[in-house]
């Protein structure tokens, strides 16, 4: 949003200077972003041609001397046409940057002859297009005078960065109102006064469409004549980034700017009979004022006649319709448009106009009347003509919303003290009303007023709440946390006092969380196992979803920022399977690729989950990848997901050798390949696996690939210690054993059930249980097998004798034969 001070204080009675209007915008919540100052046009000066002589040597160019209030003529070369004794233009001396050609003057010689400066065209002023000849100014402009303060050129244009929600500051207006409410000056609110009208209006409207059009005025000035608007408007205009048109167009872009009113207006000689307001039909198109043709939907609005389609409501007018310097009759329409609607086709139909900005983030609906009558009162002044009288349609008046206010909330949520009275005084003066005191008592023990938690109420002194009326022009103004916002806005952000962080009384005292911790650790962990972190998106296509699980309804965004992006994800796998890919497309096959992120079970917080998932294709594996002379890397396998997983369970906290691995997993896992880890009968802690040909086909992945995920969040919080002194280190004086045993067990005996079935014969002396061979033949039996296991023993107390290994093998065989039914192999 742009405009100029002197606009401004058109509208803010105010001595505050540029700078500490500057200041003021940012404190209030109107961020400027940019402030012009028009210091590039300072050097320029009024100057005179006192002689001009046709150069020596060229036919085109002529020698000037020129008088620019010093009292010394100086000598200026110059091509321009119109360049002639007694012209009085704007003069640049050598030294000055012209913004038009980006040129810094020196002093120069053209064709044998020096120049000493240059007399300007408006384009190189960057005042306009023009650059047939030189400024010709009138003849008794002041000599030596700065040119832009003579032409009123010095207004300083402020830019301030609007955030959607505050459609009341897209008009100078709006921001001379919070400005005056800040204490930078007095709001000028002389009310638009009403223009008698002619007559009848003679062009009906229909509102075919009430839900996309809450209000439509009209009315018809005949006689009107439409050249050029004044020089003021123009200069407003250009400095704004806007390039005048004519009158009539240029008043409604002055009104769109100055009262946040969009209008438009159709030259009535090209309407055919009266106008309605209606949805589009399916295909139809208009010709807008940009040359562009445009095809509408039925979820469109549009105003048409009999022709067809005239504007394509609160966004652009039709060419056909428009106003040209041949226009004597013109149709001014005002009218109130759905912001949902409006935003929705100009996105569709790629339109970006001020109409639509506005439009779209709501305007006053109470202005649009009055805003009708002030383009009349700018169109009569400056046009001529005579007006007809207002035909207003469907509009039953604004009800101002009603806002519950307790004062104390200020203090509530911004831990700021702003006493009730400046609240009150703030909230007037910003344009709410404010009345009523309703008394709020709340029954307590010894006749106290208490807070209430199980309600989320707070009681507050009787009298401590307001009603609040929400202003028409204020849409954005819901509850009583908006109410805070423009308390304290106005306030001043800066009156918050800095306040140190509290310390903590200890130390090294925990800052994060237990699951942040986790997070970070398991992030560490999988680091350090060679995989490389990725971050991929939350949100996945429906048939990925559903093929880990997901997809339900209430997981569908109700918005997705692309039609492959319609749902959050229930998994971290297909994005890391997807990104596997797209690395294995650009060369690069064997990557280990992990991510600690979120995933979604459903649309409740409790049903996110924080989970560690990763893959690894190719031959990505710890012990190394690819090809070499001494052999090749196998390709990655089950057990390659099942380290990667305990390893980052470990490093969340987990008690892996109290966890148990289930044969299989979810159904995107290869069934005879996978693993689900838990601890205990109920409590799961991930699966690992490698993938089912037909998740990877569905997902148009290929090669050797697995992968893991494990549920840090579901990882049970370990008992406090007493301390967190680290344990005294205990090493034993005494010789490590190991002694190997062959059980012969049924198939489906997994191996990590005979492991700890041995390694609990004795907690204190087994230090380790390891799995080093397994053999299955005829001689076994049919569905029987052998597995080896070298169990270490570790003295602590005393050297071990033959007695005391032949108690502790015996217990290991009884431990073995109770839990697994195996039996030593003979």
């Amino acid at each position: 949003m742009k405009f100029t001070l002197s606009w401004l204080k058109d509208h803010l009675e105010t001595d505050a200077s540029l700078d500490e209007i500057v200041e003021k915008l940012t404190m209030i919540g109107l961020e400027v972003e940019s402030v012009d100052d028009k210091a590039a046009l300072r050097p320029f000066v009024i100057a005179k041609v006192l002689t001009a002589e046709k150069h020596p040597d060229a036919d085109k160019l002529r020698v000037l001397t020129v008088d620019t209030g010093s009292g010394d003529p100086i000598q200026v070369v110059c091509g321009a046409p119109n360049a002639r004794a007694g012209l009085v233009g704007a003069f640049a001396a050598p030294g000055t940057y012209v913004p038009g050609i980006d040129v810094t003057l020196s002093v120069g010689n053209i064709r044998g002859v020096e120049s000493r400066g240059m007399m300007c065209s408006e384009r190189e002023l960057e005042l306009s297009d023009e650059h047939d000849g030189i400024i010709d100014l009138p003849a008794d402009a002041p000599v030596g005078t700065p040119y832009a303060t003579w032409a009123k050129l010095d207004d300083p244009v402020i830019e301030i960065n609007l955030t959607p929600n505050r459609p009341d500051a897209t008009s100078v207006h709006g921001i001379a109102r919070d400005l005056a409410a800040a204490g930078l000056g007095t709001l000028k609110t002389a009310p638009v006064e009403p223009v008698k009208g002619d007559g009848a209006c003679p062009v009906k409207v229909t509102i075919e469409a009430p839900d996309l059009c809450p209000g439509f005025a009209l009315r018809l000035v005949r006689g009107v004549t439409n050249g050029p608007s004044p020089k003021w408007m123009q200069q407003r205009l250009i400095a704004i980034g806007l390039r005048p048109i004519n009158a009539l167009v240029d008043i409604t872009n002055y009104v769109t700017f100055d009262r946040g009113r969009p209008l438009h207006v159709f030259d009535a000689a090209k309407v055919a009979g009266d106008l309605v307001v209606r949805r589009a039909n399916d295909g139809e198109t208009v010709l807008g004022l940009d040359q562009r043709e445009y095809t509408l939907t039925p979820e469109m609005c549009v105003i048409a006649d009999r022709n067809g389609v005239e504007s394509i409501a609160g966004i652009m007018g039709g060419e056909h319709s428009g106003c040209d310097e041949t226009t004597t009759d013109v149709l001014i329409e005002s009218a109130l448009w759905d912001p949902i609607t409006t935003a929705r086709t100009g996105r569709t139909l790629g339109i970006i106009t001020d109409a639509r900005y506005r439009f779209e983030r709501g305007v006053d609906p109470e202005f649009m009347v009055p805003g009708l009558e002030l383009a009349t009162r700018l169109v009569t002044e400056l046009c001529g003509g005579t007006p007809s009288e207002a035909e207003v349609v469907g509009y039953a008046g604004h009800t101002p919303k009603i806002v519950s206010f307790p004062f104390s909330e200020v203090r509530r949520l911004t831990g700021i003290d702003v006493p009730a009275d400046e609240s009150r005084s703030i909230l007037t003066r910003l344009g709410f009303t404010v009345s009523g005191a309703v008394e709020m008592k709340v029954s307590a023990p010894g006749g106290l007023a208490e807070l209430m938690p199980s309600s989320g109420v707070h009681a507050v002194p009787a009298g401590d709440r307001v009603d609040v009326a929400v202003p028409s022009w204020r849409p954005d103004v819901e509850g009583k946390a908006d109410l805070v916002e423009e308390v304290m806005r106005i306030h001043g952000v800066d009156n918050i006092a800095p306040q140190p962080l509290a310390s903590h009384d200890a130390v090294n005292g925990r800052i994060l969380t237990t699951l942040q911790i986790r997070t970070r650790n398991a992030r560490r962990a999988l680091a350090v196992r060679g995989m490389m972190e990725a971050v991929t998106w939350s949100f996945i296509p429906a048939k990925h979803a559903e093929l880990f699980g997901g997809g339900q309804r209430t997981l569908k965004l109700a918005n997705p920022i692309a039609a492959d992006m319609s749902d959050m994800r229930p998994s971290l796998l297909p994005g890391l399977l997807a990104a596997a890919q797209r690395n294995a497309d650009r060369g690069f096959a064997d990557v280990a690729l992990f991510e600690v992120s979120g995933t979604y079970e459903g649309d409740r917080p409790e049903q996110q989950r924080r989970v560690a998932g990763g893959v690894r294709r190719g031959t990505a594996r710890l012990d190394g990848q690819g090809r070499d002379w001494a052999g090749n890397a196998a390709p990655v396998g089950v057990f390659d997901a099942k380290a990667d997983a305990f390893a980052a369970l470990e490093a969340a906290g987990a008690p892996v050798d109290k966890l148990q691995v289930e044969a299989g997993g979810p159904g995107w896992y290869h069934p005879g390949r996978s693993g689900t880890i838990k601890l205990g009968p109920k409590v799961v802690l991930g699966t690992f696996g490698e993938f089912h040909p037909r998740t990877l086909e569905a997902l148009d992945v290929s090669g050797p690939l697995c992968g893991f995920e494990v549920f840090i969040d579901a990882v049970p919080e370990s008992k406090a210690k007493p301390t967190r002194t680290k344990p005294r280190l205990d090493l034993s004086p005494f010789q490590a054993v190991r002694r190997d045993f062959a059980f012969v067990v049924d198939k489906a005996v997994e191996a990590g059930t005979l492991t700890r079935a041995a390694a609990s014969a004795d907690r204190k002396l087994i230090t380790g249980v390891r799995v080093f061979d397994v053999f299955e033949g005829a001689s076994l039996g049919e569905g029987r097998k052998s597995i080896a296991i070298e169990v270490s023993i570790q003295p602590v107390e005393r050297t071990l004798t033959d007695e005391d290994f032949e108690a502790l093998a015996a217990k290991i065989v009884e431990n073995v034969a109770k839990q697994t039914g195996g039996s030593l192999r003979g």
